[in-house]
């Protein structure tokens, strides 16, 4: 294996094993490795400095072969029953500034009252603020995250009764139960992310105002429990989040509080059944780039080009787009351009979506006819990454697929590509392994693959 595919692969078990730079420079200096290191080398570059036999043992032992030296990697979870919850409408930019933070104060107020806050165990739950809201991991019982949310519904709904318009007090909450990591930061504290409250969140932000929703997995054991809990759990279906995933969710709502409204965004049942053999047409190639524009927002200019293949008699006209991202924007804000192949400039007919979600209509500048070849349409849009991973889905079934990563020099890439399984969601490493290159100031990433089946879904981490 040359020595630059050894550093990727390296650097992408780093990733897994939450180690870095620093863990590095100290395997350098216990197998005293006689190379000079600058404070503002990064990983690729010490490594590509070391000697390839010392990078072999790095790789080695990262793959389990020399486990004994890697005794302190800490790569096991902890699973928690998950409270989330945030202020409704506290981006408004018509709601003053003081307002809003008097409004972040009365919900951690509120919260402090409950009986459930008050008596959680202080020794192994969780809890951190995100801003506008809180997250809360109670370690024991799913009944405490239930009980939190109808304790805070009932709590807020007495503080509102002596309150006016914008100064009452709207929340959502999501309430769902897994594993997270715990990582420390530059203080040494123990902070903890993982699939755990990524998915309470997207819960939560299904959530209409003053809504409790959860997720099927921890309202099925609540359920179980008692008469009363399944009499206030309500199932209301399968809802689409974020990189095409879905989440069968429960409402949660009782006499006087909760909110007995769907959320917007039920999978229809019926249009998932249709199957590609029921789209007017095919994407026989895609092709699709990411170019980190900003490290530190990961603001991330898109490009996707559909080679388009009308596979109906009928003419077709309009084409639908639907994207996503890892923070709310306007739709003006995504500066959204669609092109043809002969560069002209679609128009958009009409937007709709949600501050993650995106769905428009284009209409194409000359109808795309049964069996028509060489026509494309290439969409660029501008959206932050923070998350660092994007999940394209297919529409129909694709002959070649490729992608593209660009990213600045310096900005580690682990170079991961992961297959979602349409039916079980759950993800495996793809074949074959992404490509990654290193140039003068940027840093690239490829991976393609032929012969692609409709649904299939692929994650692309970096």
């Amino acid at each position: 294996m040359k020595k630059i595919e050894a550093i990727a692969e390296i650097l992408g078990l780093l990733e897994e094993a939450g180690k870095g730079r620093d863990w590095i420079v100290q395997e350098i200096k216990k197998h005293k490795i006689g190379i000079r290191i600058k404070s503002d080398m990064n990983s690729v570059e010490i490594l590509k400095t070391s000697p390839d036999i010392f990078v072999s043992h790095l790789l080695q032992a990262l793959k389990n072969e020399g486990l004994a030296d890697f005794h302190d990697i800490k790569t096991l979870t902890k699973t928690y029953q998950w409270f989330y919850t945030d202020i409704v409408g506290s981006a408004n930019p018509t709601v003053l500034t003081k307002d809003q933070a008097q409004k972040v104060w009365a919900l951690n107020e509120l919260i402090g009252r409950t009986e459930t806050f008050r008596n959680r165990d202080t020794k192994s739950d969780v809890m951190d603020i995100t801003g506008d809201g809180m997250i809360i991991g109670f370690s024991d019982s799913p009944e405490k995250p239930l009980r939190l949310a109808i304790e805070l519904h009932k709590i807020i709904s007495r503080y509102n009764q002596s309150r006016k318009g914008k100064n009452k007090l709207s929340i959502r909450i999501g309430i769902d139960t897994g594993p997270v990591y715990f990582i420390k930061d530059l203080t040494g504290k123990d902070n903890f992310w993982g699939p755990g409250i990524i998915m309470a969140r997207r819960v939560m932000d299904l959530a209409r105002p003053m809504q409790i929703l959860a997720s099927a997995r921890i309202a099925k054991d609540i359920s179980k429990l008692s008469s009363d809990y399944k009499s206030i759990m309500h199932y209301i279906g399968d809802y689409k989040i974020k990189h095409g995933e879905k989440l069968s969710l429960y409402n949660i709502y009782g006499e006087g509080w909760g909110n007995k409204l769907s959320p917007e965004g039920k999978l229809d049942s019926k249009k998932i059944m249709e199957g590609p053999n029921r789209t007017k047409f095919l994407f026989p190639r895609v092709e699709v780039e990411l170019e980190i524009k900003d490290v530190k927002t990961m603001r991330t200019h898109h490009t996707w080009i559909w080679y388009i293949l009308n596979i109906t008699e009928e003419p077709i006209e309009q084409v639908s787009y639907y994207l996503e991202g890892d923070v709310p924007k306007d739709f003006a804000d995504l500066n959204v351009a669609i092109r043809d192949e002969q560069n002209r400039r679609l128009q958009v007919l009409s937007t709709h979506g949600k501050p993650y979600s995106k769905e428009f209509h284009v209409n194409l500048a000359k109808p795309l006819k049964l069996g028509q070849k060489g026509r494309f349409l290439k969409l660029e849009y501008d959206w932050e990454e923070p998350e660092r991973n994007f999940v394209y889905n297919l529409a129909t079934d694709c002959k070649k697929f490729k992608f593209l990563l660009l990213a600045p020099k310096g900005l580690e890439v682990k170079q991961r590509v992961l297959r979602i399984d349409p039916a079980t969601r759950e993800k495996r490493y793809a074949s074959p392994p992404a490509e990654i290159k290193y140039y003068k100031d940027v840093t690239e990433m490829r991976w393609n693959k032929s012969n692609l089946r409709a649904y299939d879904s692929y994650r692309f981490e970096w």
